[in-house]
């Protein structure tokens, strides 16, 4: 496993899951905000063995925009509630022995960030851009547990409205958009998909770009609930505590808070210096909570309102 770019004091751990259901189109989505809901197009993309397109469908989803001033707005799309196979299954190409059990797990509807946050937004309620790779559209990046968690407080006492980090079924759950294979896109990606190092390919897909840097959010095809970057650019940081296995996991899509160590916390979606593999929808990383490093972000989650 390459992860040259972990620092020093850094426990890696890898761990997955992974859906073998789709979400019940029937389910409802969560409790809109005071904030108006609208609704955005979009087209889903799926891709064969070797990463050739084979299927392109228009979807639409819900979402309501939050205002952070000066001309920045944060969008908030609407997930709906659904179960999920957490849990990579056992013939899943370069799993890790830590994906499992798959065990279903029930999720809540709830509204996340249609991209992961930028530098923009993190400077309009941060006041600070720690991102090594500079852009206002770009992902921020270098950013601490601790840090992301305080954006969220910083931001929902800006709004009013309850925001906190995704708890790692919830990232799943959304990211899979009520898919069972390794990517959301189908069997494997390719660089014209996900900015990952193209170097390392999985399965029979072609060798591809290594850009060597972030992209701006959103310049890639999303995900069927129109998550965009869900896989590869940067890691996204979850609530939950590491854990080695999922015995003993929540199946209401409540983070995992306690364990035995509650300074390492959980990365997902891979990024853009590594392989193919650890962009997969199940792949999982434990990560000291202080530590930062430039592929290091995040995504935040608005509570439905009851």
């Amino acid at each position: 496993m390459r992860l040259a770019w972990v620092g020093g004091g850094l426990l890696i751990v890898v761990m997955v899951s992974q859906i073998t259901k789709d979400p019940n189109p029937h389910n409802t989505l969560p409790n809109s905000s005071p904030t108006s809901v609208k609704s955005f197009q979009f087209e889903v993309i799926r891709v064969n063995a070797q990463g050739n397109p084979t299927n392109r469908d228009p979807r639409k989803a819900e979402y309501f925009i939050e205002d952070l001033g000066n001309g920045v707005n944060l969008e908030m799309v609407a997930i709906p509630s659904g179960s999920f196979t957490m849990g990579s299954p056992a013939g899943e190409a370069e799993r890790f022995s830590n994906e499992g059990p798959q065990h279903q797990v029930q999720v809540p509807g709830f509204f996340i960030g249609k991209y992961a946050v930028t530098q923009a937004q993190y400077q309009a309620i941060m006041g600070t851009n720690p991102a090594y790779f500079k852009g206002e559209k770009r992902p921020v990046e270098q950013v601490s547990w601790d840090d992301a968690v305080e954006f969220c407080q910083k931001l929902s006492q800006k709004t009013g409205r309850t925001y906190r980090l995704p708890s790692e079924a919830e990232w799943e759950y959304a990211c899979r958009a009520g898919t069972t294979t390794p990517f959301y896109f189908g069997e494997t990606i390719t660089t014209d998909l996900v900015n990952y190092n193209g170097e390392y390919p999985y399965g029979s897909a072609p060798k591809g770009k290594y850009r060597q840097q972030t992209t701006n959010v959103g310049i890639f095809p999303p995900n069927s609930f129109g998550l965009y970057d869900m896989c590869g650019n940067i890691w996204e940081w979850c609530e939950d505590v590491y854990n080695h296995n999922y015995q003993g996991a929540p199946t209401d899509g409540s983070a995992w808070l306690t364990g035995k160590n509650n300074d390492i916390k959980l990365l997902r979606g891979g990024s853009w210096d590594l392989d193919a593999e650890y962009c997969r929808s199940a792949f999982r990383l434990g990560f000291a909570r202080v530590d930062q490093g430039n592929p290091v972000g995040f995504r935040v989650v608005a509570v439905a309102v009851a």
